[in-house]
């Protein structure tokens, strides 16, 4: 951990798969207001390492957002596309130490395996076809990581976690059939050269993070401090995204986005910095939003975010749900 508060590190990392909606907006204000409660940077990173799913045109405009709804990061911007040297100078460094193994398996054997195991993020737990070799007749298609044992973590907003990686997930791809890295490897990477410290994200990632752990560990990488805020959702019960049609944040009502988003973390501001976006001017509009994020940098409190909201986000934010 960093010696002083001034060497805090924190981030955002969207997919630049469409517009930022109310529930990524909720986990850049949460990173942000951490980051800056801890006398820290912050940092902007779009994960675009996935290259199909993003859509040209979408880094621009989530940045736009952001800007428009008042935020502000340090430094330059980093993009994952453009770091695949760096995941290839590590994807070697496992590959070295025998961490990693080619695999022929294909989506569809998979998922024909019978009795397989459900893994907790919903895709079936890997078997192991390739564990102790390729089979006759496969050829490698993807590289998977071998993982081992527990992993264990204190969440600051879910508490204690703890995951067993063999059964509860199996080995993971870390180099896609398609030639391209996984996003377990290049978020670990990324953390780590960024000097990030603490990540605060959506509560959807919390599965993820033992095997970035296990990583981490792997590779001498230090760890950050996890805190994952509760997932914003339709009146379906599912969760906000590009897939669930979720409407674009208004960026040219900064405020009532914003003030949406602090209730949503559990904080109570006054109703009076809503209405100051209300009908008013874009330089009105604009100073309300300016208020808004005075009041919160002076009021935030990771301990007053919920563990879970049951309520869908249209009880917060009414106009991002189509």
């Amino acid at each position: 951990m960093p010696s002083a508060l001034t060497d805090a590190c924190g981030r955002f990392a969207p997919s630049p798969t469409g517009a930022l909606h109310f529930g990524s907006l909720v986990a850049a204000l949460g990173s942000c207001l951490e980051a800056g409660s801890r006398g820290g940077r912050w940092l902007l990173r779009m994960e675009d390492v996935d290259r199909p799913r993003c859509r040209p045109g979408a880094a621009a405009r989530l940045l736009a957002t952001l800007e428009a709804c008042g935020f502000e990061w340090d430094g330059a911007v980093m993009l994952q596309s453009a770091r695949t040297a760096r995941y290839r100078e590590v994807f070697e460094q496992l590959k070295g130490a025998g961490a990693v193994y080619p695999c022929g398996c294909t989506r569809g054997e998979l998922a024909g395996v019978p009795n397989a195991t459900p893994g907790i993020d919903g895709a079936p737990v890997y078997p192991g076809t390739c564990r102790g070799g390729l089979p006759p007749g496969k050829a490698a298609r993807a590289w998977r990581l071998r993982l081992t044992g527990d992993i264990e973590f204190d969440d600051a907003v879910q508490g204690p976690q703890r995951q067993n990686l063999p059964h509860d997930v199996g080995d993971c791809v870390l180099l896609r059939a398609d030639g391209l890295f996984a996003y377990q490897l290049a978020v670990v990477v990324d953390d780590a050269d960024q000097g990030v410290d603490h990540v605060v994200r959506g509560a959807d990632l919390i599965d993820s993070t033992p095997r970035q752990i296990y990583l981490q560990r792997l590779l001498g990488l230090p760890t950050p401090a996890y805190a994952h805020l509760p997932i914003a959702v339709d009146a379906a019960g599912n969760k906000l995204s590009k897939q669930t049609r979720a409407a674009p944040v208004d960026a040219a009502h900064p405020a009532l986005a914003l003030f949406a988003a602090l209730r949503f973390l559990g904080l109570q501001p006054p109703a009076e910095l809503r209405r100051g976006d209300a009908g008013g001017t874009p330089a009105e509009r604009r100073r309300a939003s300016a208020d808004l994020w005075t009041w919160a940098r002076a009021n935030w409190q990771l301990n007053k975010v919920p563990r879970v909201l049951t309520l869908p986000a249209q009880n917060f934010y009414p106009g991002d749900i189509s």
